[in-house]
This record gives structure tokens, C-alpha cells and sequence, in this order.
């Protein structure tokens, strides 16, 4: 679904390939890891199982997708000047191994390593000291809050617009990747209610990592600010259809 956004936003609305690469994130990767927990918990409830969805949708957005979208960019290649005058001279060199460098930029970015190495580190079974988890549990309760006010001010700032690359984007959101996630859950046999958890997860609205990167190099940000704000809106209506159509399917 990230390359169906992108070769759309590339081929059929004739976007740039980094501007195609931001338009990726937001027709395909929800915004799981501030909202997941949000919706999912009061619904289905807090346990280890609701986590667990959370968790692992989120470890794909933020460690698959959002490396892709920078990969894809190229982070180097729209650094501002007058913010980093080492850019200049980097934008102007031919790299022989482009796809390599545009890598090793993407890994550069905190939105990017942060993830994975938070994975790396529950995989190796690393415990924190008791006495750091207030701490840590006050920057991930603050996290959430952060990005829909990060999220906020980009929206605030950019001036909305409603045309067909909104709604096209918007549709595949919040109807298409959540269809197929219904489709492919029940054809592999997953079990009732997590089939549930996943539909509704993937009817979530756009990553607002999505907006937020788009916002800092400003690349896409007008259509995918109002992407944002429509799928965000039209969320409302469209989370309690796939409530039901997954409870009667799966």
C-alpha cells in the first residue's frame, strides 16, 4: 500500500519521487502508535493481546516504512542551506552508490534509528533500572500528546485544501488497507479478535510522522496536511463501519 501511494502520487497526480515518497506514508501506514492504543484499548480492552497488535504494526510504520519514505527522499538532498552550509557541497556530489548513501542519510534521522533500536533492545531482553521507568513512562505518556500537537501546528500553518488527491488518498486509508486487512486475515485464518484489532488498526488515519517530515523538508505538505485533517474527520464515520463489518466477518 506505501508503493500504491507512492506510484499513484508519482505517476497519476505527476508529483516529484521525493514528494511521492512522503504521499507514501500517508495512504499507507496508520498512525498507530499514537491512536492505536487510544481506540483499540477502550474497545477491545487493556491487555496484553491489545498491546501486542499496537506493538507490532507499530514496529513496521516505524521501522519499515517511515526508513523507506526517508530512503526514498533522501534527506541530504533537502536540507535547507542556510540551516546546514556542509549541504551545499554534499548536495552538489554524485554518489555512485546513490541508493546506499540515500540509506545511510534515512538512518541518520532519529525518527528512524530510534525504532529500531528500541526493538533491538527488547529482543535482547535489556531491563532498565526500576528506579528510570517514572521517568520513561511520564516521555511515553507525553509522546502521543507531542505529535498531535506537532501534527497541529502543521495543519494550523498549511492551508487546507479539498480536492481528488485528497479524497483518492483519504480512500485508501481508511477503506482500502483496512479491506485488505480483513481480507487477508480471514483468508490465513487469524483468530476473531485479533483480525478485529488489526481491520480497525489499519482504518486509522495517516501517520503523523507522515506530515511531520513532510513539514520539515517541506515537501507535500499542503495535500498531505489536508489528507490529515479529511482522513481525520472522516475517521469518525468510517472506525465504527469496520467495527462491525469486522465483528460480522471475522
Amino acid at each position: 500500500l506505501y508503493f500504491w501511494s507512492f506510484f499513484s502520487c508519482k505517476k497519476f497526480f505527476r508529483h516529484s519521487t521525493a514528494e511521492a515518497s512522503v504521499c507514501g506514508l500517508i495512504g499507507g501506514a496508520p498512525t498507530i502508535g499514537f491512536l492505536g492504543y487510544a481506540v483499540l484499548a477502550p474497545i477491545f480492552g487493556n491487555n496484553a493481546t491489545t498491546g501486542l497488535v499496537v506493538a507490532i504494526v507499530a514496529i513496521v510504520v516505524n521501522a519499515i516504512a517511515i526508513p523507506i519514505c526517508l530512503c526514498i527522499m533522501d534527506p541530504e538532498q533537502h536540507q535547507d542551506p542556510a540551516i546546514d552550509p556542509k549541504a551545499v557541497g554534499a548536495v552538489k556530489k554524485k554518489h555512485e552508490h546513490k541508493v546506499a548513501h540515500a540509506l545511510w542519510n534515512a538512518l541518520k534521522e532519529p525518527v528512524v534509528w530510534s525504532p529500531i533500536l528500541a526493538v533491538i533492545i527488547v529482543l535482547c531482553g535489556i531491563k532498565f533500572p526500576v528506579k528510570a521507568e517514572p521517568t520513561l513512562d511520564l516521555i511515553g505518556k507525553a509522546n502521543a500528546g507531542v505529535a498531535v500537537f506537532a501534527a497541529g501546528l502543521t495543519l494550523a500553518g498549511s492551508k487546507i485544501v479539498f480536492n481528488f488527491e485528497v479524497i483518492y488518498n483519504s480512500i485508501i486509508k481508511l477503506f482500502i488497507m483496512p479491506a485488505l486487512f480483513l481480507l487477508l486475515g480471514k483468508l490465513f485464518g487469524m483468530e476473531s479478535l485479533k483480525l478485529q484489532m488489526l481491520v480497525l488498526a489499519g482504518a486509522l488515519p495517516p501517520v503523523f510522522s507522515g506530515v511531520i517530515i513532510g513539514s520539515r523538508f517541506n515537501i507535500y505538505v499542503r495535500t498531505g496536511t489536508s489528507s490529515l485533517a479529511f482522513s481525520t474527520l472522516l475517521f469518525a464515520a468510517s472506525a465504527p463501519f469496520w467495527i462491525w463489518l469486522a465483528r460480522l466477518v471475522a
